[in-house]
């Protein structure tokens, strides 16, 4: 699958890979700071973003793309970051095909299956909701959308899907027919079956639940050179609540600064 993608800088590779109903947009500011140390690749997971749609939505096939985009531009050994559905993604490509990468990071997640599908109904839902033919613009949509999401920051990541098609009609970029199908297999933990002996970062928000205390000792059995840490003041997305936290833990972890502009601001 070629996927869409973004490119900054020169230097050591690095591939960041977004969230469910994310894409590259999400973590241009990150890449951005850390395009002054790094090459950073941004690609748009299937079904997402502007990448290709399919039916299949797993992550043997996600991981599979990204592997296929490594051969494609010919990147050698970069470090691989993911976030929530990309964490998992990240730690498949990893710990299968440790020899091609550098390190990891893995951002609010585990390596494990989560119950959320019923809070996932809810935001598909609630996007399938909206009747393209019937709205003139984005404020009709977000009136739509705000009775059945009642968290601001989720209606605010959520929207940044929308895109406007020929003839001024709007859409979703996310394929949510193939989301919905495969909402399971998002949910479920991926297959890990090797054990990723190089460095590997976790980072979670201590105001998430995706990471606990207990799936400590699951990290370090496929991860065992590991190094967990927490961000009090964030959640999950980690990026968007603490950027400057994360900058100055992928910098300890990479040995390479991590510019931060304090008048920057960052949406998820």
């Amino acid at each position: 699958m070629n996927l869409f993608y973004r490119h900054f800088g020169e230097g050591p590779p690095l591939i960041i890979l977004h969230g469910l109903y994310g894409m590259s947009d999400n973590w241009v500011t990150l890449a951005r700071r850390m395009a002054e140390k790094f090459e950073v690749f941004i690609p748009d997971m299937r079904n997402h973003g502007q990448s290709p749609h399919s039916p299949t939505h797993n992550y043997p096939a996600m991981a599979d793309d990204v592997l296929d985009f490594i051969s494609e531009h010919k990147i050698k050994k970069p470090i691989i970051l993911g976030h929530s559905m990309g964490g998992k993604v990240a730690m498949l490509v990893a710990t299968e095909n440790q020899e091609m990468t550098e390190r990891l990071i893995v951002i609010d997640i585990a390596p494990k299956a989560y119950d959320l599908k019923n809070i996932h109904l809810d935001i598909l839902k609630a996007m399938q909701s909206v009747d393209f033919t019937k709205v003139t613009n984005r404020n009709e949509v977000e009136e739509i959308i705000n009775e059945q999401i009642t968290d601001p920051r989720i209606r605010l990541f959520i929207q940044k899907n929308l895109f406007r098609r020929e003839r001024n009609a709007f859409g979703w970029r996310v394929n949510l027919q193939a989301i919905h199908d495969n909402l399971d297999l998002v949910a479920d933990g991926p297959a890990l079956e090797g054990v990723y002996e190089k460095p590997a970062l976790f980072v979670r928000g201590g105001q998430s639940d995706y990471i606990l205390d207990a799936d400590f000792p699951l990290i370090r059995k496929f991860f065992p050179v590991s190094l967990i840490r927490t961000i009090e003041n964030a959640g999950h997305w980690v990026h968007a609540d603490a950027p400057k936290q994360l900058c100055s833990i992928l910098r300890e972890f990479t040995g390479q600064d991590c510019p931060y502009d304090a008048d920057e601001t960052t949406i998820v």
